[in-house]
């Protein structure tokens, strides 16, 4: 018997995997190891106001779900290189469909934007 996912409950797993893959940093994260496994550092210098931190949990995260793979270089100073996984490189369509929707639409989420604002400061 199949169990049925019910995403709007709380505890249905699939809302966490959701906001996981979901957030700014992973998708960005995935886009940007699309051509080729990218270290660490050059991965923080291409995506503007990470922190350290906060793309070590991405990293971290995008892993253990299974979405990219995390390779030591045994080079001295030690460095860590990543790559996209086929799990992961599924992802890259529906994100660039949002990214393209995202700039197709900006002028008008813009205007809502004016609009709202402006009703609610009268």
């Amino acid at each position: 018997m199949k169990t049925r996912i019910d995403c709007f409950s709380a505890d249905c797993p699939s809302r966490a995997l959701f906001d996981q893959v979901s957030d700014k940093w992973s998708m960005l994260v995935l886009i940007s190891l699309e051509e080729e496994p990218v270290r660490f550092n050059a991965i923080k210098r291409r995506l503007e106001g990470v922190t350290q931190k906060a793309l070590t949990q991405c990293l971290r995260k995008l892993e253990r779900n299974g979405l990219l793979s995390r390779h030591v270089i045994p080079v001295s100073p030690i460095a860590v290189q990543y790559e996209i996984t086929p799990l992961g490189r599924t992802l890259l369509q529906p994100f660039k469909v949002m990214h393209d929707w995202t700039l197709t639409k900006l002028a008008e989420v813009e205007e809502a934007r004016r609009v709202f604002d402006q009703r609610n400061m009268e």
